[in-house]
């Protein structure tokens, strides 16, 4: 299994803190959100590798920031070569590219380098071992405002997806998809099918709103907190939680 973490956007809602800063570099409890996301990945056994992908506008951070790394993976880090809001791939265009550039042909864990988690990653990687099929990660979230940014999904009775919606204008559950992901090894396959079929490239979740029609995909509810730092109020918001807890 490779692990793959999404850091090629622009983070214009951070401005100015990722003016010259990439959003996965900005820190929570003291070390970067990309910090704590690697150290939960590896200490998955299945992961053989990590593969940040970013734009060429932060390449150079992140090389720097790998420089400093011990961890008890290989950390690599992937430059899309783009370096602008209008030129970006957008996630699920990055995924693909990693996908090519890899030549990946295994099963895939994928996290937005912009998630701050409590919760147990391997926790996550059983429950897939556990269906053998596509998981996402779930959380129920009673704010309808908060709901329109996210894929709200309607689960049955064993967890499985039967309705998805990207960002829904009138959210018809309170499940909200977070982005953290597996794929098998076969889903891996049909993303260039998605981005061929035309399909939008942006936020992961539509990939799980076009995948849940054609293959069995499965949420697993978290046992903990799950974060998207989207805002200045978000990240000093998750800062004063962790300090709260120390």
């Amino acid at each position: 299994m490779k692990g793959i973490i999404l850091a090629a956007g622009y983070a214009t809602r951070l401005y100015p803190l990722t003016l010259d800063r990439p959003k996965a570099l900005l820190e929570i409890a003291g070390k970067p959100i990309i910090n704590h996301i690697v150290e939960q990945m590896v200490r998955i056994d299945a992961i053989s590798e990590i593969i940040v992908v970013t734009n060429h506008k932060f390449a150079e951070h992140f090389m720097s920031w790998q420089k400093g790394l011990d961890y008890a993976r290989p950390v690599k880090i992937l430059d899309d070569m783009t370096a602008s809001e209008e030129t970006r791939l957008g996630a699920i265009g990055d995924i693909q590219f990693a996908i090519e550039t890899e030549s990946i042909d295994e099963d895939v864990l994928i996290i937005a380098g912009d998630n701050f988690f409590t919760f147990d990653l391997r926790d996550f990687e059983a429950y897939y071992r556990s269906t053998g099929k596509d998981c996402v990660i779930a959380k129920e979230v009673a704010d309808i405002e908060q709901l329109k940014s996210f894929a709200v999904a309607k689960l049955d009775g064993d967890g499985r997806i039967h309705n998805l919606v990207e960002k829904p204008s009138q959210p018809e559950s309170s499940t909200a998809i977070f982005a953290a992901y597996i794929y098998t090894r076969e889903t891996v396959a049909l993303f260039a099918r998605y981005l061929d079929e035309g399909n939008k490239p942006d936020a992961p979740g539509y990939f799980v709103q076009w995948l849940y029609k054609i293959a069995e995909v499965y949420a697993y509810r978290i046992n903990g907190e799950i974060y998207d730092i989207g805002t200045k109020q978000s990240l000093d918001y998750v800062n004063e939680l962790m300090a709260g807890k120390q």
